[in-house]
């Protein structure tokens, strides 16, 4: 994959880990990982430095673009569901939380404010920010789309789903890594290749090291506290009502007692509408069993550390669901009970990707009897799928290498 010598081209590695999520905090270490003989930044909306966490210390495109002066640069998107992100979405997402519901309860009441304030925060009128094209930045040469999302790309305001094809279209490479965003973007007369997640590298570029993390710190504390393993268990702040805690603490006590596992709770984002330690100490009280923990981390390592080391995955996150899929785990999707007859991206992807045994995907009332079936799923189907998956997104990833190369 690699070319005999070093290119210096910069090549701006672009997405939305310029906050705390778990799977765009992953997304450009696997790029870079790949890519050892470019000349990589790291770039997204906002300024920001996540080193704290194991992210990266992430420029502002628009002023990496001044600093290069009149440089060409190639950029290429690592990953994500950003081609339905709206702008508002995005600037939201970015706030500190000091301020971060202040400010939206502020523009709720005044909408229109909000396009104004969106433009400021971000420094562009872009619908959707997160996706880039030559067209508007001149001084970009090749982009590429790697693995991405969009699997409500038919509902996103018309002038928005305008923008991000006419994006699409202008773009040297585009992967997107399920079915339903591919046949949007082939309805709209726009090649694309259909590759898995980069996630699913994450067991085989970075096990050591995640290895190395499972006997620290937290991790171990929780290791020891639960000999005879534990589930990872990770849902978003929008689960939160009563009802839904109630429903979720119950299955989770079930599970708990009939598989002998300890339940333990871990963010795998805090940014805006993301997860919320309140929301698993609620559920937890709910629950009869007392082997419960709540996990602080919220160091990438520590997150894949935590999943790595357990019996298995629950929870709402596509990203907790690849990883664990990346280590041969068991897994189990817990979607909004509303959502279930619609498509999702957790549904989009397992079923572009996973053998129907291993889809798991529920609402609050079969999630028990969804993980009584996820942890008895065949070990060799487990690590097939694994192996199965890294080799075929080595397989595209090669392809667009190939693209930046030429």
């Amino acid at each position: 994959m690699n070319s005999p010598s070093a290119d210096t081209t910069p090549l701006i590695l672009f997405g939305a880990f310029d906050r705390h999520n778990f799977g765009d905090l992953l997304f450009p270490h696997i790029a870079a990982a790949l890519l050892p003989d470019k000349n990589l930044l790291f770039a997204g909306l906002a300024e920001r430095d996540l080193r704290a966490y194991g992210g990266h210390r992430v420029a502002a495109l628009p002023g990496l673009l001044d600093e290069l002066g009149g440089q060409k640069a190639d950029l290429m998107h690592v990953g994500g569901e950003i081609l339905t992100c709206s702008a508002w979405e995005a600037a939201a997402m970015l706030l500190p939380p000091e301020t971060a519901q202040r400010t939206i309860v502020r523009l709720d009441a005044r909408p229109q404010e909000r396009p104004a304030w969106t433009r400021e925060a971000l420094r562009t009128d872009a619908l959707a920010p997160y996706c880039v094209s030559r067209t508007r930045r001149k001084q970009i040469n090749r982009v590429i789309f790697n693995a991405v999302g969009g699997v409500a790309l038919d509902e996103i305001p018309a002038s928005m789903r305008a923008e991000v094809l006419a994006n699409l279209r202008a773009a040297d490479a585009i992967g997107v890594r399920e079915r339903h965003t591919l046949a949007h973007l082939s309805s709209a007369g726009i090649t694309a290749h259909l590759m898995p997640d980069p996630a699913v590298m994450v067991a085989e570029l970075f096990g050591d090291r995640i290895r190395q993390r499972c006997i620290q710190a937290e991790v171990a504390q929780i290791r020891q506290r639960f000999p005879h393993g534990y589930l990872a268990v990770q849902f978003s702040a929008n689960f939160g009502d009563d009802a839904t805690l109630s429903a979720i603490a119950a299955k989770l006590d079930q599970a708990s007692a009939e598989n002998g596992l300890g339940i333990v709770f871990f963010r795998a984002g805090a940014a805006t509408w993301h997860d919320d330690l309140d929301v698993y100490r609620r559920c937890a009280a709910r629950m009869t069993t007392t082997a419960t923990a709540i996990f602080e981390s919220l160091h990438l390592w520590d997150i894949c550390a935590l999943i790595a080391a357990s019996r298995g995955f629950c929870g709402s996150s596509l990203h907790g669901r690849i990883v664990a899929t990346a280590f041969a785990l068991p897994h189990v999707s817990l979607l909004a009970d509303e959502s279930l007859p619609h498509a999702s991206k957790q549904a989009a992807y397992a079923s572009a990707w996973e053998p129907l045994a291993m889809i798991g995907m529920t609402g609050t009332r079969h999630l028990a009897t969804q993980l009584a079936q996820a942890l008895a799923a065949n070990p060799e189907l487990l690590r097939q799928t694994a192996d199965r998956l890294a080799a075929e997104y080595r397989q595209g990833f090669s392809a667009q290498y190939a693209v930046l190369s030429a």
